[in-house]
C-alpha cells in the first residue's frame, strides 16, 4: 500500500502529457473553477484518513498538509510507516526497520492539492469532470512514461461550499487504492518540524 501511496505522489514525473481526451462544457469549466478556488483557499489542513489498498487491506492514520508542497501521513499501529514531503523530497520512514527511503518530488497529481496557484480548467492532466447530487469530482491522468495511471479527487458540494472527501489512485496495472478523509480541519497551525525528514538509519541513530 505504501507503494501505491507513493504512486499518488510520484506519478506524472516523466514523459510528455497526452492531449486532453475530452473538451469541457461551460458548466464543467465553472465547476473546475470552483474546485480550483477551493483548493487555492486551503493553506494548511489536518485530519484523519482511511486507506483501502488493492487487496482490500485497511490502514488508518493522521495527515498534515501545509502549502506549498508539504504533507505528512502518519499511519496508526501496527503500520510502522510515515510518509513525509518537505516540498522537495518525499520520504518513507519505517520505524520498525529503521530505514528512510527518499524520492524526488518533481511533479505529482498531489500538486493539485499542494500548489498555491491551481487552475484545473487549463491543466492538460485533467481529463474528466463529473457532477452528482451533493458531489463534484475530476480525474487527472498520465498515459505515457514509466509512471502511468490516474487519480480522481472527490468533493462534497453543498451548493455554497466544497470540501475534499477522498481520492482514488489507479496505477498502470489497474490496481486501485482509495484514501478517504474522515475528518478535515482547514487553516490550522502545523509545526514545521512535522515536515522534516528524519534519518532512521540505525548507524546514524547509534552515533547520536
Amino acid at each position: 500500500m505504501i507503494r501505491i501511496l507513493l504512486f499518488a505522489f510520484l506519478t506524472f514525473v516523466a514523459g510528455p502529457l497526452d492531449a486532453r481526451a475530452a473538451e469541457f462544457s461551460d458548466e464543467q469549466k465553472t465547476d473546475l473553477a470552483r474546485i480550483s478556488t477551493y483548493l487555492n483557499s486551503i493553506e494548511s489542513a489536518q485530519g484523519r484518513f482511511v486507506q483501502i489498498g488493492p487487496n482490500g487491506a485497511l490502514d488508518e492514520g493522521t495527515f498534515y498538509l501545509r502549502k506549498p508542497g508539504r504533507v505528512r501521513f502518519e499511519y496508526d499501529d501496527p503500520n510502522p510507516n510515515v510518509v513525509v514531503s518537505d516540498g522537495i523530497t518525499i520520504a518513507v520512514e519505517n520505524a520498525r526497520l529503521h530505514t528512510t527511503d527518499r524520492y524526488p518530488l518533481v511533479g505529482s497529481p498531489l500538486t493539485l492539492l499542494l500548489s498555491v496557484d491551481i487552475d484545473l480548467a487549463s491543466d492538460e492532466r485533467v481529463v474528466s469532470m463529473s457532477r452528482e447530487p451533493g458531489a463534484l469530482s475530476f480525474t487527472a491522468r498520465q498515459d505515457q512514461g514509466p509512471a502511468q495511471g490516474e487519480i480522481t479527487l472527490v468533493f462534497a458540494d453543498s451548493g455554497s461550499s466544497l470540501e475534499l472527501r477522498q481520492w482514488e489512485v489507479i496505477d498502470a496495472q489497474g490496481l486501485r487504492t482509495l484514501v478517504a478523509l474522515t475528518t478535515l480541519n482547514e487553516g490550522v497551525e502545523i509545526p514545521a518540524r512535522l515536515f522534516i525528514i528524519q534519518d532512521l538509519d540505525p548507524f546514524s541513530r547509534r552515533n547520536n
